[in-house]
């Protein structure tokens, strides 16, 4: 498999089959990348746990910690490992010893390791080196877009807000909010003169 550029089905084929991810290096603090990864991903109906052994005792987002992999006591679809490069091989090797083995392992941005990739696919894991399940599933679903990021068009038209129920094209549903004092006047406006 390149590891260098990712088809946009397989990324898609992942977030859509995975129900559950462990997250290796999550923190319980709200400024982490990792704190607002797992948010994300919570509120789009995965199954998230918390795996840090430097924070068992505390929860993320009503989710207990847990030390290490096997301490999670069920099987999960994905590991997605917040651990610098360095600390990759050992997580991998942790996964590979669990019953069933997890589907997926993806290292987050800035991490890769070619060796535990090699690894994991030869026992036939997916695996996805140095991109964001959060990031991939905003551009993926083109929630993104709806900020005016990466939607490749310029362009004046207002994208529809995104509402509770609406369909994603990660064939998902959304979660409710969008709305601020600015979107409300907006929309309170439309149709007035400026």
């Amino acid at each position: 498999m390149n590891h260098d550029a990712y088809d946009d089905n397989y990324i898609r084929s992942i977030l859509n089959s995975v129900k559950s991810i462990a997250m290796v290096g999550a923190s319980p603090v709200n400024v982490r990348p990792s704190y607002f990864a797992f948010k994300y991903l919570a509120q789009r109906g995965y199954d998230m746990v918390p795996v840090n052994p430097g924070h068992v005792g505390k929860q993320l987002l009503g989710k207990p910690f847990v030390a290490s992999l096997s301490d999670i006591g069920r099987p999960v679809d994905m590991i997605d490992i917040f651990r610098s490069s360095s600390h990759i091989m050992p997580v991998v090797n942790e996964a590979l010893t669990l019953s069933p083995l997890p589907k997926v392992i993806w290292m987050q941005l800035g991490a890769r390791d070619d060796a535990a990739a090699e690894k994991a696919e030869a026992v036939g894991i997916k695996v996805v080196m140095n991109r964001c399940p959060k990031i991939e599933y905003g551009r993926l679903s083109s929630e993104i877009s709806w900020m005016g990021v990466n939607s490749r068009t310029l362009s004046s038209k207002r994208a529809p807000i995104p509402t509770q129920g609406m369909r994603l094209s990660l064939n998902r549903m959304s979660v409710g909010g969008g709305a601020t004092a600015a979107s409300d006047r907006a929309a309170k406006n439309k149709g007035e003169p400026t």
